[in-house]
């Protein structure tokens, strides 16, 4: 883990919006970025090797842990270019479509006054089996995730750089997607405990989706900087 940006040189920071399924935008932006990056470096050449900080909301927060989560070798889970593939292939899941016609109206309708439109389990485990255990202090590179609490009615800001003092701010990264993501009517709130196992002490998390308070987390990435 790189120790924070130093005020006295040039930080350089990537900020990813949410979205929903528009991830598919910055994916593709991303994936021509690296490929650029690439062509200088070689082609184990990884966006988290060039940013100070690296900032994502809602799905932007998802994409920050897809190419800064470390994998067994510890280089970054997914390349950028794959990014645009792995939300052609889940995102129907997620996000299921049902039938047409008067019968949907009117389930949607009922639906809609009785919660989140999706239960959000496909990306639980979806978001649980790429991530496993890794918590936000591994990540390859200082990242920023915003989301909000909705019992405090205040934004939590998630980042690498809190987390060396802070404990209770270093869940896993699995928990801070999920929150980031949880856009409201869509998906539900999530909420996680992280303990202090040295001082016996824990906080509860009660998050839905960071673009409530930070949709273009760049503010927060370099107010941390």
């Amino acid at each position: 883990m790189s120790l924070p940006p130093s005020h006295e040189k040039m930080v350089t920071v990537l900020s990813i919006d949410g979205g929903g399924i528009r991830g598919i935008i910055p994916g593709t932006s991303l994936a021509f970025l690296e490929s650029k990056l690439q062509e200088l470096d070689g082609e184990n050449a990884r966006l988290a090797d060039y940013f100070d900080v690296i900032a994502g909301t809602s799905t932007g927060g998802l994409v920050t842990a897809m190419i800064t989560a470390p994998d067994k070798d510890n280089r970054p889970l997914y390349a950028a270019k794959d990014i645009v593939n792995f939300y052609l292939e889940h995102c129907p899941k997620i996000f299921p479509q049902k039938s047409s016609g008067l019968t949907a109206v009117v389930q949607n309708l009922i639906e809609a006054l009785s919660g989140p439109k999706y239960d959000g389990k496909y990306l639980h485990s979806l978001v649980r089996r790429l991530l496993g255990e890794t918590c936000l202090d591994k990540m390859l590179t200082n990242v920023v995730i915003p989301s909000f609490d909705i019992k405090l009615l205040q934004p939590t800001i998630f980042t690498t750089h809190n987390v060396r003092s802070i404990y209770q701010k270093n869940p896993l990264i699995s928990d801070v997607c999920i929150s980031t993501s949880a856009a409201p009517t869509y998906l539900p709130p999530h909420q996680f405990e992280v303990r202090d196992k040295k001082l016996g002490t824990s906080k509860v998390y009660n998050l839905i989706d960071g673009g409530v308070c930070a949709n273009n987390p760049v503010r927060h990435a370099f107010i941390e900087v």
